[in-house]
């Protein structure tokens, strides 16, 4: 992606960033709950299909556990 399209879900990701720290304020770990809270119900809403796409810090933070490609 290219051109405007990339600049527009630059734009789009930083308004969400911005989004996410006025919600949260200004200590780091109530912005971290707030996105694994996110990240979780996104998780749930796709069936557990984001998960496989989260670093493995990102899954244990959300509460997501282990991708199923990494279960035994």
């Amino acid at each position: 992606m290219t051109g405007p399209d990339q600049a527009a879900l630059e734009d789009d990701a930083a308004e969400l960033i911005a989004q996410l720290k006025e919600l949260a304020g200004a200590d780091p770990a109530d912005v971290r709950q707030v996105v694994a809270e996110v990240l979780a119900a996104l998780d749930r809403a796709a069936g557990g299909a984001l998960r496989e796409h989260l670093p493995e810090a990102i899954r244990l933070d959300a509460g997501l556990g282990p991708a199923a490609s990494a279960r035994p």
